[in-house]
């Protein structure tokens, strides 16, 4: 009875109570595509993709199409048990549809732990119980910047991610005042969006430096890898790279010396889902590369995903989990448990989550 006996595709605009802007967009409307594998014993697992058109080339309506009934058929009898053979096969089966593969890699890996009746996390391997998800606030002026800071304060977050690349002026004096009405209890590390020239990288971190911002990231366009590794090392080692790590080839050209970056920002809306997000892992823990983990707008179900997979690596420092917290809906509930501004894994199997 471990038989995969049906596999449903829908989507649902999940809304956005803050819309923001970030260097490239305004982003006000969440569309994800949701899979979900039922079994032969009535087991169920869940997946959910949101791709980002400008990073990875690919539309949502793209993934709907590639999820398409006969592009699944291939699954459809086949044993869970099978469970490494059907990720790799959805792996090479959507080579341009990295949201696609995200989505059905979750809901195997949903619907296989379920099924040996455990958490996500301990079937990969539990290393981390907890760290704090950083709060994304867009590129506003320095009054709506600070004002979005001491709200998520209250709401017990201590980690603040501030998207920058519009203005370098404006962006340091935004960083000023958030230190300067913050103090030093609060983490801060600011996303470039490749918003940046290899200039205003140097002059970003020289006039920020005594900020004490945690991290740069992405700051340059994504193909400018050759620009990346020219940079001052002193830069590199604050440096988490994001739009130019799709996947574990990208990683391994990135840690080629002289090292690119020394942080990888893995999602799993980029790499194609936990699998590929593990192999970037296991390249990054043999380069003593620290792990990002980020997210794109996603249901809980993905972020919940991306979480699992990030307590699993010893090597991962920091999260940036945030993406389902000012969704309007979701289609399940449960997942990631959020406290003080920490998340945990819950200990249910599987992901944890149930439809709603």
């Amino acid at each position: 009875m471990t038989k995969i006996k049906d596999v449903k595709v829908w989507s649902v605009d999940l809304g956005n109570t803050k819309p923001y802007t970030i260097a490239f967009k305004t982003v006000d409307e969440v569309r994800n595509a949701f899979v979900e594998i039922t079994l032969d014993n009535g087991l169920t697992g869940i997946g959910s993709g949101n791709p980002s058109e400008y990073v990875v080339g690919e539309t949502l309506d793209q993934c709907l199409e590639a999820l398409e009934e006969k592009n699944l058929e291939f699954l459809i009898g086949r044993d869970i048990r099978e469970f490494n053979q059907l990720t790799f096969e959805v792996w090479k089966k959507f080579p341009e549809n990295p949201s696609a593969r995200a989505a059905l890699d979750i809901a195997l890996h949903d619907a296989f732990t379920k099924y040996l009746d455990i958490p996500l996390v301990k079937f990969l391997g539990q290393k981390i119980k907890k760290l704090p998800t950083s709060n994304t606030i867009g590129i506003k002026n320095v009054e709506e910047t600070l004002k979005e800071a001491q709200d998520y304060i209250k709401r017990g977050f201590k980690v603040l991610k501030v998207k920058l690349g519009h203005s370098l002026d404006e962006d340091v004096e935004r960083l000023m005042k958030l230190r300067e009405q913050l103090g030093n209890a609060v983490v801060i590390r600011v996303d470039a969006n490749q918003g940046y020239t290899v200039h205003q990288t140097i002059e970003l971190y020289g006039r920020a430096y005594d900020l004490n911002i945690e991290l740069i990231e992405q700051p340059l366009p994504a193909h400018d890898i050759a620009e990346m590794k020219g940079l001052p090392k002193e830069v590199r080692n604050v440096l988490a790279a994001d739009e130019s790590l799709i996947t574990p080839a990208d990683a391994i050209e990135l840690v080629k010396p002289p090292k690119a970056a020394a942080i990888f920002n893995i999602k799993l809306m980029k790499c194609g889902g936990i699998s590929q997000a593990l192999k970037i892992a296991d390249i990054g823990l043999h380069e003593n590369i620290d792990l990002f983990w980020g997210c794109n707008d996603e249901s809980i179900v993905s972020i919940t995903a991306a979480l699992h997979a990030a307590y699993s690596c010893s090597n991962t420092k920091y999260i940036d989990l945030d993406g389902s917290l000012d969704l309007a809906r979701d289609v399940v509930k449960g997942g990631f448990i959020l406290k003080d501004g920490y998340m945990y894994c819950s200990d249910k199997p599987g992901l944890g989550v149930e439809r709603i």
